[in-house]
C-alpha cells in the first residue's frame, strides 16, 4: 500500500473515548459506539472551535493490551471539560489515502497497514475523514513514525 511521509504540527482532538484492544471480541461494537455518540448523541454539534468539519479517528495511550480509541474533531482551543481532549504530537507520520464505503475502506487498509514495515512510535495514530459520504468517503490515515 503506498504512502507518503509527512510532518505535522501538533493537533488538539475533543471527542469521546474508550478503551479497547485488537484482541477485544467488543472492539468493533466499542469504536461505533464512539461514533454513534459523536453524530448521533449530539456531541459532534457542542464541540467548540472546530477547525475544520473533518473527524477523526484517533488511537493513543497505547499499553501492551490495548489503547485508547477518540472520535472527535480538531479543535484550535479545547473549551469543553465534559468531553476527552487529547493531542497529536507533531512529528513525522505515514500517511495513507483511502476512498471508498466509509467502514470497509478503513477496516481493508489496517490490514494493509498492519502487515506494512513502518518504524512506528506508537505515540498516536489517526484516521481523517475528510467528507461525510459513507459510500464515497476521503479518509487520511496517519501512521506516528520514529
Amino acid at each position: 500500500m503506498n504512502y507518503e511521509v509527512v510532518h505535522l504540527e501538533e493537533k488538539i482532538i475533543v471527542g469521546v473515548s474508550a478503551a479497547t484492544s485488537n484482541s477485544d471480541p467488543e472492539m468493533g461494537k466499542i469504536i461505533g459506539g464512539l461514533w454513534e455518540k459523536l453524530y448521533q448523541g449530539g456531541i459532534n454539534a457542542v464541540i467548540k472551535n472546530k477547525v475544520n468539519e473533518y473527524a477523526i479517528g484517533l488511537y493513543s495511550d497505547y499499553t501492551a493490551d490495548g489503547y485508547c480509541v477518540t472520535a472527535g474533531n480538531e479543535v484550535s482551543k479545547a473549551e469543553n471539560p465534559e468531553l476527552t481532549v487529547k493531542t497529536i504530537p507533531a512529528g513525522k507520520y505515514a500517511k495513507f489515502s483511502v476512498h471508498g464505503h466509509m467502514e470497509k475502506a478503513v477496516s481493508d487498509s489496517w490490514g494493509e497497514i498492519w502487515q506494512t514495515d513502518l518504524d512506528r512510535s506508537f505515540t498516536g495514530d489517526f484516521e481523517e475523514y475528510r467528507n461525510a459520504d459513507p459510500e464515497n468517503c476521503d479518509i487520511d490515515i496517519y501512521i506516528a513514525l520514529k
